[in-house]
């Protein structure tokens, strides 16, 4: 069987390996730790394609450990950790030689799961290391993420990319990679490094001459990374609100493209759009919120593709729009006072009176039902308090546009 591409580059040193220098760069981290020969249970939070495994196997020889890989979408469970820890327990007894526990997908592991690593991680049977694309804060246990050191991977950069795509092109002596195709791959790996191997070993089985055409037809398109559950789900959407908000409409259309590539629910953005036409434009254009909502009726009638084009109308039209948070802040200011402050009673002339008693104890008495129609029939000014005593003369509703 052809071993893959990528498995055949996996860098075997820390020399070897591209990225993430923050972590493995002279005197960083996982280097010194590496140096040390002292390592601890660890988790690798970052996208696909940035060097968790590779690093995970590369800590695993600097320190002479049998190296266990463990996957949750491979379908390990319990019974699997059990044989797992028995064979650690015997190595170590026998030969003095450590485990490293290697788990991929670490987020994809329920609690009991999860719970069965622990005791081993503290009595110091396996070095437990995790590999997670999700927020370790939420997807793995308290426990766990206490007795481990978090470190996040980033995507790489175009000139690591740019690396890595080299030594896999030496790998195709007879092939021609033009200039064009090379870039093609470089820029639409989406800092995935396997991604860009990848396009590197279909394009040189589609052709011996690889133009940009080839590169286009291996990588196809940018392989977004975009988990519907997850942080970057989360963060895109804050991206494209940030965006309207700061009132930048081409920042707001290329979060928006993201999340359309992705195939992000489009009533999901439309909810948002209608939220964000009242919380940060309110009645400083007030057809914001007429416009959002009929563009979130649109979308559950036509759906995607054509989705896209509504959304990307409001949108634009919320971030140039004018701004206000005035009834926002009043309403969580009154909020707040009603948390914090004593309720007086409501002034009498605001209460209901359906019935005698209630009117003989004076509720609803001299009140004008029409101030304003008052004022223009008589030219009077009429002064009526609506707030509770201990209220009274409180703003809450500050105008703040012009």
């Amino acid at each position: 069987m052809d071993i893959p591409l990528a498995e055949q580059l996996r860098p075997q040193s820390l020399d070897e390996f591209v990225g993430q220098e923050h972590l493995v760069g002279k005197g960083k981290p996982i280097r010194r730790m590496i140096e040390n020969k002292k390592v601890i249970s660890m988790v690798f939070w970052g996208p696909p394609g940035t060097g968790k495994t590779t690093l995970a196997r590369i800590i695993a020889k600097y320190i002479e450990a049998n190296f266990v890989s463990f996957s949750a979408v491979a379908g390990g469970g319990v019974a699997e950790v059990r044989k797992i820890i028995a064979e650690a327990k015997k190595n170590y007894g026998l030969f003095q030689k450590t485990t490293v526990l290697f788990v991929d997908e670490i987020h994809r592991f329920n609690k009991a799961q999860q719970d069965a690593f622990l005791p081993y991680v503290e009595d110091g049977t396996i070095t437990l290391i995790g590999a997670t694309t999700e927020n370790p804060g939420f997807e793995v246990i308290a426990p766990l993420v206490s007795r481990s050191q978090i470190y996040v991977l980033y995507s790489l950069t175009e000139k690591e990319i740019e690396t890595i795509v080299k030594k896999a092109i030496k790998f195709y002596p007879k092939h021609k990679f033009e200039k064009e195709a090379v870039e093609h791959i470089i820029k639409n790996s989406n800092g995935d490094g396997r991604t860009a191997i990848n396009a590197v070993e279909l394009s040189a089985s589609l052709s011996k001459k690889i133009s940009l055409k080839i590169a286009e037809e291996a990588v196809q398109r940018k392989a977004i990374f975009y988990d519907k559950k997850g942080d970057w789900h989360y963060d895109t959407i804050s991206a494209f609100i940030k965006s309207m908000r700061g009132s930048n409409p081409d920042a707001t259309l290329h979060y928006l493209a993201r999340m359309i590539k992705a195939g992000e629910d489009p009533i999901f953005i439309a909810r948002r759009l209608v939220i964000f036409a009242s919380e940060d434009i309110g009645n400083a254009q007030p057809t914001a919120l007429v416009l959002a909502t009929t563009a979130m009726q649109a979308c559950h009638m036509i759906g995607w593709p054509e989705a896209g084009l509504i959304l990307a109308q409001t949108a634009t039209y919320l971030a140039t729009a004018k701004k206000s948070i005035a009834s926002t802040n009043g309403i969580m200011v009154a909020m707040g006072d009603i948390d914090e402050l004593n309720l007086d009673p409501i002034p009498l002339h605001l209460r209901n009176a359906p019935n005698k008693l209630m009117r003989s104890l004076g509720f609803g008495q001299g009140h004008i039902r029409y101030p304003w129609k008052v004022e223009r029939e008589t030219g009077r000014k009429i002064i009526q308090e609506y707030m509770p005593k201990n209220l009274k003369g409180k703003k809450y509703y500050i105008q703040d546009w012009k």
